[in-house]
C-alpha cells in the first residue's frame, strides 16, 4: 500500500465556485495593473485649471502644463508683426500677462472669457500655445464664473435655457437695465 492509501485522503479537485473565485480575482488583478499603468501614462499630461490669483499665490513649477482662465485684460492685446500676441488674463483681482505665437481665434478680444493653456515661464510671462476664446455670447468657464463670484465681481446669471448641472454658462457682468419713464 501506498501512503496516500494508508491516509485515505485523494488529491482534491477545486469545485466550481473555487475556480470561478480565481478566475474573478485574476480578472481583478489584471483591471487593476491596467487602470494603473493607464494613470501613470497620462499623468504627465494632464492640465489643471487655474485663474491669475491662483497663479500668483501658488505658482506652479515651470515644467508644468498648466491651464490659465479668466477674462482678457482691457488695453492689454497688442500684437505685433511677427505674430506674437501679448495680452493679460485677468480674474479682476489679478492680472498675469501672457503671449501666444500665432492666430487667436477670431472671438479673442478685450474683455472676453479666455481659457490658455502653456507654461509659466521664469519671467512670471505665461507662454501660452493654445488660445480658446468664448464660443457664444452666454459662455464662460465654471471655474472662471466661481472665481469671480468668490471675489464679488459676478453679476451676470444664467440663461433660462441652460442645464445647471453641467458645466455653467453665464454672462459676462453687464450694468443694470434703465427702468422706462412711464
Amino acid at each position: 500500500m501506498t501512503v496516500s492509501q494508508t491516509m485515505g485522503s485523494r488529491p482534491r479537485r477545486m469545485g466550481r465556485k473555487q475556480r470561478r473565485m480565481i478566475v474573478i480575482a485574476l480578472a481583478g488583478a489584471v483591471l487593476v495593473a491596467a487602470v494603473a499603468l493607464i494613470l501613470v501614462a497620462l499623468s504627465g499630461r494632464i492640465t489643471f485649471f487655474a485663474s491669475p490669483s491662483d497663479i500668483l499665490a501658488n505658482p506652479p513649477p515651470q515644467e508644468q502644463r498648466i491651464r490659465l482662465g479668466g477674462l482678457v485684460a482691457v488695453n492689454s492685446v497688442e500684437r505685433r508683426e511677427d505674430g506674437l500676441v501679448l495680452f493679460g488674463i485677468t480674474d479682476m483681482a489679478a492680472t498675469i500677462q501672457a503671449q501666444y505665437r500665432g492666430i487667436v481665434p477670431d472671438l479673442f478680444r478685450e474683455g472676453q472669457g479666455v481659457v490658455t493653456e502653456g507654461t509659466l515661464g521664469p519671467d512670471g510671462i505665461f507662454n501660452a500655445d493654445t488660445v480658446l476664446a468664448k464660443h457664444d455670447e452666454a459662455y464662460m468657464p465654471a471655474e472662471v464664473v466661481n472665481a469671480l463670484k468668490e471675489q464679488g465681481e459676478w453679476y451676470g446669471e444664467l440663461p433660462a435655457n441652460m442645464n445647471t448641472t453641467a458645466a455653467p454658462a453665464a454672462t459676462l457682468p453687464v450694468a443694470p437695465a434703465a427702468t422706462p419713464a412711464p
